[in-house]
């Protein structure tokens, strides 16, 4: 048995691409999720796609992002982004929980 790698940051690059090419469609956003799930363990990346789906990007120890300011490796479709009332976090929270 070979052991699987473990690379979040081509976990990360997957996932932000696909939210960044689904625009400011939260259903779109959604079916994206849903898509890759069939092809992208979540359960072994569960603590990145967190950090993703909340502030953008992978964090480091501490909280702070891990994407050098590089907008290929940070989403803007996020919790962090959102506009700050109840229904547009509430929104993102459907989204997540798919």
């Amino acid at each position: 048995d070979e052991k699987e790698k473990f690379e979040p940051t081509v976990f990360r690059d997957t996932i932000v691409q696909g939210l960044n090419e689904a625009g400011n469609d939260l259903e779109a956003i959604a079916k994206f999720l849903d898509a890759a799930g069939s092809r992208l363990d979540y359960r072994r990346y569960a603590d990145t796609l967190f950090d993703i789906l909340v502030a953008g990007s992978m964090l480091a120890p501490g909280g702070t992002r891990i994407d050098d300011n590089d907008k290929t490796k940070m989403t803007n479709h996020c919790v962090f982004f959102a506009d700050e009332d109840h229904d547009a976090i509430r929104n993102y929270a459907q989204v997540s929980r798919g």
